[in-house]
């Protein structure tokens, strides 16, 4: 786009209104990408209410995924902190270079996959021992990402914009539909601190389904499962409606084997479906790390 664009764009107040995001995607000759779930975020309080529920001190390490137009970006380094941002999109990663970087040494963008990079470049920084998550997410992503991040390094603190779909599933509680194997993973973590409906209407394009605002803040005995014991849970869900000892019965596991005699000692019998069993049996079955505060 020309500098005369260019000057406009950054020169606005953010957050964007819809017919400013509109102007400054048309000038970048940029329509949003569904597959990548681009909803660009409008809504000022909602902004604010993110910034808020996520603590944000001065210098502290921020991590962004998906900062499209840099709505959230802005009101975080409004704060003093040091964000690290990725993006994807390559039209959007060079308009935030060209809007933001260059007015903040605190900005450090990544143009890359986030699954590839959950925390951007803040592993090249040696920051991960402090450090928190603060975005819109995606929400083709949101998941596996979540996954990523839980098996890359732990932010004391995450405020992430979620479809509520994802949402009621890190949520969940066991003896529920929607209980399954991410809602293990991240409540064996995090404590899920509050959650916020958000109105589509909050969003352009307006996606077709209303999203949540969640914060998640860390455990102090935080559970992180290994690779193998997840895609063991993973493969359990995936039969959530068999019975647990008649998916396990065949299994040489001796872990599987003690997993089993553990939930009977317990008082849980043979018919016990995944979706029955609770969270501290589900960490019963191994985990690879716990982070001690």
């Amino acid at each position: 786009f020309n500098r005369r664009i260019s000057f406009f764009i950054t020169k606005l107040i953010l957050p964007l209104n819809p017919n400013q995001t509109h102007t400054i995607l048309n000038a970048l000759g940029h329509s949003p990408n569904k597959k990548l779930g681009q909803n660009f975020l409008i809504d000022g309080n909602i902004v604010r209410k993110s910034i808020e529920l996520a603590g944000i001190s001065k210098n502290e390490a921020i991590v962004e995924i998906g900062p499209g137009l840099g709505t959230l970006s802005k009101a975080i380094l409004s704060t003093g902190a040091q964000l690290f941002a990725v993006e994807k999109d390559k039209t959007l990663a060079n308009y935030l270079e060209e809007t933001i970087s260059k007015d903040s040494d605190n900005f450090h963008l990544l143009n890359e996959d986030c699954l590839k990079k959950p925390l951007g470049s803040l592993m090249d920084q040696n920051q991960t021992n402090d450090f928190k998550i603060v975005a819109n997410l995606p929400y083709a992503v949101a998941t596996p990402w979540l996954e990523a991040v839980l098996s890359t390094a732990l932010p004391t603190r995450m405020v992430l914009m979620l479809q509520k779909e994802a949402a009621d599933r890190y949520n969940a509680q066991p003896k529920t539909k929607n209980f399954g194997a991410i809602s293990i993973f991240l409540q064996s973590a995090y404590i899920v601190h509050s959650t916020h409906t958000v109105s589509a209407s909050c969003f352009y394009p307006k996606p077709k389904v209303d999203s949540t605002l969640i914060r998640l803040d860390l455990k102090q005995s935080a559970i992180c499962f290994s690779k193998e014991t997840k895609a063991l849970i993973r493969t359990i869900f995936t039969q959530r409606r068999k019975q647990i000892a008649s998916l396990c019965k065949k299994s040489d596991n001796e872990v599987i084997k003690h997993w089993l005699e553990s939930l009977f000692t317990k008082g849980y019998t043979q018919s016990v479906r995944a979706e029955e069993i609770d969270l501290p049996s589900w960490q019963l079955l191994g985990y690879e790390k716990t982070n001690e505060s």
